[in-house]
């Protein structure tokens, strides 16, 4: 019997390794779980053609938005672990959205395969017209002397926008008051409108309104200086050591697809995401390409899980 059941073992690894070699045999879908035309998309589609060269395959953009990515979220977590269907995936949609919904469909470690990030956004803090500060420590010591006082523009509660909010008035002891959005584009309506007084936003949405004197840029939150950005300081300069936020992408596959796939898929990326082209790309989002091994994507994921979910626990933020 166990002798047997040691054979029926290696057929099954032995077919599985014989389906990594052979692996792509028909059109890769690539979930993404916003609607097209937002950078998580985007991205997708600039690393999709990359994908098929290196393949032979279709890399096929599938948008199936909703609930905060958990559609599709859930649809990749419960598809065949076949190396056919992955998930683009973003901080909120992997990290978050299962803890702020109360929907725990998924767990990023238990039901997925981290394959590689693509790439990393910073964030910068930007105040409108109606904000009389002109710097982030300026801003910090007025929101410590008046708290409450301040409007914070939030596309959404347990966005990566909201959450990075809460850390920095955790850290620095401000308070202001936040003022939450159904999405970034009424958010920033309202921000160049004056009704409120700044926001934390992806640098490559941000960077129009702020070229076109629009929006005043007081921080980013990168570990560098933001070439688009150069005079813009980073939080780390103004005094939070260790305080870098991104917004990023990444692929990752459900638990079970075989390793040989995830690394082919890995290496694959690195190569792609090295090429000037795809780089400037990414430079033209206000994002930086940026490739992992799956064991570094792993880490990385690690790292934000332990920095984030606190806060959302601790903040008691929903999306009720």
């Amino acid at each position: 019997m166990k002798i047997a059941k040691t054979v029926l073992a290696m057929l099954a690894l032995a077919t599985l390794s014989a389906h990594a070699a052979q692996w792509p045999t028909q059109p890769v879908h690539i979930v993404v779980p916003y609607p097209p035309g937002g950078n998580v998309d985007v991205a997708a589609r600039i690393i999709a053609p990359g994908l098929e060269q290196e393949f032979g395959q279709p890399f096929v953009v599938d948008n199936r938005a909703g609930a905060g990515g958990l559609i599709a979220g859930e649809y990749v977590a419960r598809s065949k672990p076949d190396g056919n269907t992955l998930f683009m995936a973003a901080n909120g949609p992997l990290l978050f959205s299962p803890l702020i919904f109360n929907r725990p469909a998924y767990h990023w470690k238990e039901d997925f395969k981290p394959i590689s990030t693509v790439s990393l956004t910073p964030m910068v803090l930007q105040g409108g017209r109606s904000l009389k500060q002109d710097s982030f420590e300026a801003l910090i010591a007025y929101a410590k002397k008046n708290p409450g006082k301040l409007n914070m523009a939030s596309p959404g509660a347990g966005t990566s926008n909201h959450l990075l909010s809460e850390l920095l008035q955790r850290e620095t002891g401000a308070k202001w008051t936040t003022v939450h959005y159904k999405g970034n584009a009424p958010a920033t309506t309202d921000l160049l409108g004056g009704q409120v007084d700044f926001n934390f936003d992806q640098v490559s949405v941000a960077l129009p309104f702020i070229k076109d004197g629009k929006l005043k840029p007081l921080a980013v939150t990168s570990e560098h200086r933001v070439p688009s950005l150069p005079d813009v300081p980073t939080l780390e300069e103004a005094g939070l050591k260790g305080m870098t936020a991104y917004t990023f992408t990444g692929l990752l596959a459900p638990k079970g697809t075989p390793d040989e796939v995830i690394q082919r898929i890995s290496a694959a990326l690195a190569k792609i995401l090295s090429k000037p082209e795809i780089i400037e790309k990414f430079q033209q989002l206000g994002a930086e390409a940026r490739s992992a091994t799956p064991q570094e994507f792993q880490a990385y994921l690690q790292k934000e899980d332990a920095r984030w979910v606190p806060i959302i626990r601790q903040a008691g933020i929903t999306a009720q």
